[in-house]
């Protein structure tokens, strides 16, 4: 379970200022509308979301906020992972 945040954070550390959210502020705010929108995220991939969330949903979580442009995307479009 440790390996995920830690490959997460080597991919922040090499590639981080790549990405659409380079600082902590825009990474947060990326990582909480990408749970907003979920819903929308699932649907769209024809799974279920979980409804109590499981580690998976987490990761899912974590891995958009990287890249997801939460202040300037809409929910439930193919930007997100």
């Amino acid at each position: 379970m440790v390996a995920f945040p830690r490959d997460l954070h080597r991919d922040f550390q090499q590639r981080g200022h790549e990405g659409e959210n380079p600082t902590l502020d825009h990474f947060l705010e990326a990582l909480a509308a990408w749970i907003e929108g979920s819903e929308s995220w699932y649907r769209h991939v024809g799974k279920e979301l979980p409804a109590a969330g499981d580690w998976t949903f987490f990761a899912r979580a974590f891995t958009a906020a990287t890249i997801y442009e939460g202040c300037s995307s809409l929910p439930g479009t193919a930007r997100m992972v």
